[in-house]
């Protein structure tokens, strides 16, 4: 090869090199792919710069003076851009940042030196000086949700309340806290919507929080950013064009004119694929939504005419993933694991995998969470009460478990003190748990009073016991919509539990696991007659649970197999539909209490996973007032002297 035609590569390739810098970039949906990635923004940003000198190194060691050099410049700036844009979102998206962009304006409050010098002054001046004190009440003004301008936008008017509530709420996201006043803005909205209405605003609230943490959305969806989509487009088209006009082919290879033409279109579906989607968001939706004209009407139409953007923007999956202990322990074929599999975990991590499902989240598991929060709502006086139901985790649903007549027998029995002559007046349809014997209830109140994870194993089983033995009884009741949703939620919180600890309240859930599964699968090889999941519950109702597991197994095994039976026999003892009920809210409490319980960091890991059930929970517990995190503020305090 002449040095002719090795000047002429050396050219070529610097012009291949502000492409690499507009790859690096990174699309517009995909910023950080963790949270991680935000946190160690200053590392990558050090990468990314590099890499920008390293370009501009080789395009000034290249330079000739030929069209495809100067062609290179705007390629470079092009380049440039992108990876400003992408430290920049890196930066803001990193938890450090994002909630000091949230912090209020340093308050130093009255100042006290002025104040003591004053009450000096009037003390030495032989006045009788006296102190009084004024709180100044904090004003937080009330949220107004908007009316959206321009109602042909689908879903304009969640759009506009669920940005509006973003703008407060995204502090529970870095770890401050709201006011009282937030919260009774967002009570306001929630007590007066359906449940579909709720899961859809907290579904697009959380939408906007992904695109903060993982897209460049929050930061270039604007009108500025929308410039810049342009001027990169045109730049990227215009570039194309002089390349295909303006360089002569002949001076160059044949690969080398492949590769650049690869790179070029490359970019070209790069951008319209920018453009697209940032004209499918929900930020472009939101803004023409605020606005009504006819340059807005044509806007909507020609991205309702593109067939691309026709699907709708799916924000979530609207599934919830499934993890059945009964089932897991009857497909479980223990296998020959190599030194390099058990040092990877690699037969682990695939088995998990192996026995995970997922299912829809039905309209009737929605309602069921939704209107049990504002029923408990309703039983509060105070937002500083709402606290105490965060702690709840089946204990207040099985306080509240009364049929009517039961409530009135306990009124009648305090009056005449006589408990047991009202005792036949209660209707033995349906059976309200307090009929239950005292064994029975002990059994129910400790199953929400042991350690959370033994809590979430023993009410699986129990639910997977009470599910197999109606099947078997009454086919039709496990068709009923409390029993659908009590086995979803079962199978939900232990698939948590193994596929997603993190989510959930410290403990030993992992060894509690496995030593139940392993007693589960011990009792199944014994009885070689059981075959499915139904014949394995029925075995297990079998066995006679008089005396408690603890005093024949001890402690050192951590198996709650049989004390989940035991719980599963006390709930039979109820009326079938009173049975399903009462599952049903427990697992909605103990789902409600693993949410508050989870940190806002491992909630927005989950957002970039496609998002979890428990997380839609989680923020919509906090519109209703049922969070840890508010303060109750009085304002300044004013004082006053009084000086006689």
């Amino acid at each position: 090869m002449g040095d002719k035609a090795r000047d002429a590569e050396l050219v070529m390739t610097s012009f291949w090199a502000p492409f690499f810098l507009v790859y690096l970039g990174g699309p517009d949906t995909i910023t950080a792919y963790s949270l991680e990635d935000n946190m160690l923004w200053r590392r990558q940003a050090i990468t990314l710069v590099s890499q920008v000198f390293v370009a501009i190194y080789v395009i000034i060691r290249a330079w000739a003076n030929k069209a495809i050099n100067f062609l290179t410049i705007p390629m470079l700036i092009l380049g440039i851009i992108k990876i400003g844009e992408r430290i920049w979102v890196l930066r803001s998206g990193s938890s450090e940042n994002f909630k000091a962009s949230k912090l209020l304006t340093p308050d130093p409050g009255p100042s006290y030196a002025r104040y003591m010098e004053e009450y000096n002054s009037k003390k030495e001046e032989g006045f009788e000086v006296m102190s009084a004190t004024l709180v100044e009440p904090q004003v937080v003004p009330r949220i107004s949700f908007p009316v959206p301008a321009n109602a042909k936008i689908p879903d304009a008017a969640s759009l506009q309340c669920a940005h509006t509530l973003f703008k407060t709420f995204n502090q529970l996201f870095s770890d401050l806290i709201l006011s009282i006043q937030d919260i009774k803005n967002s009570q306001s909205f929630f007590r007066d919507v359906t449940y579909n209405r709720a899961f859809q605003v907290i579904e697009m609230e959380l939408g906007f929080m992904y695109d903060v943490f993982y897209t460049k959305a929050y930061k270039v969806y604007s009108p500025m950013g929308g410039v810049f989509r342009l001027i990169s487009f045109s730049s990227t088209v215009i570039v194309f064009l002089l390349f295909v006009i303006v360089v002569d082919k002949d001076a160059y290879l044949k690969d080398d004119i492949s590769i650049t033409y690869v790179l070029l279109d490359g970019a070209i579906v790069f951008e319209i694929y920018s453009v697209l989607i940032l004209l499918n968001s929900d930020w472009s939706m939101l803004w023409m939504s605020n606005r009504k004209n006819a340059m807005v009407n044509f806007l909507y139409k020609a991205i309702s005419s593109i067939p691309l953007l026709l699907a709708p923007n799916r924000r979530w999956s609207n599934t919830l993933g499934q993890y059945n202990l009964i089932r897991y322990c009857l497909k479980h074929k223990p296998a020959k694991c190599g030194a390099m599999q058990r040092f990877l975990f690699h037969y682990e991590l695939l088995e998990k995998h192996r026995y995970q499902e997922s299912e829809d989240v039905s309209d009737h598991m929605k309602s069921l969470i939704f209107e049990q929060l504002l029923e408990k709502l309703k039983s509060v006086s105070d937002l500083k009460a709402c606290t105490e139901l965060c702690d709840c985790r089946g204990d207040w649903v099985l306080k509240n478990s009364k049929c009517p007549a039961c409530i009135d027998k306990e009124k009648r029995s305090k009056q005449h003190q006589s408990v047991e002559a009202d005792f036949d007046e209660i209707p033995q349809n349906p059976k309200c748990i307090y009929e239950l014997n005292q064994e029975n209830l002990t059994i129910l109140q400790e199953s929400v009073e042991v350690e959370f994870d033994q809590s979430i194993l023993l009410w699986h089983i129990a639910t997977n016991l009470c599910y197999h033995s109606d099947w078997n009884t009454s086919p039709d009741s496990v068709k009923a919509s409390n029993c659908e949703a009590s086995k979803l939620l079962s199978d939900y919180m232990l698939y948590l539990l193994v596929m997603r600890p993190i989510m959930l309240p410290n403990g030993i859930a992992q060894i509690r696991f496995q030593d139940t599964c392993a007693e589960a699968i011990e009792f199944f090889e014994e009885r070689k007659s059981i075959s499915n999941e139904n014949q394995a519950c029925l075995k297990l109702l079998e066995v006679n649970t008089e005396i408690l597991p603890s005093v024949v197994k001890g402690d050192r095994s951590k198996s709650v197999l049989f004390d989940g039976c035991r719980l599963a026999k006390s709930l039979l003892y109820l009326e079938t539909q009173k049975q399903w009920e009462l599952i049903s809210h427990v697992w909605v409490e103990i789902l409600c209490y693993a949410a508050t319980k989870c940190r806002w960091n491992h909630h927005a890991q989950q957002l970039g996973r496609g998002g979890e059930l428990l997380t839609h929970v989680w923020l919509l517990m906090a519109h209703l007032g049922i969070t840890e995190q508010f303060q109750i503020s009085k304002g300044h305090a004013r004082a006053i002297l009084i000086a006689n």
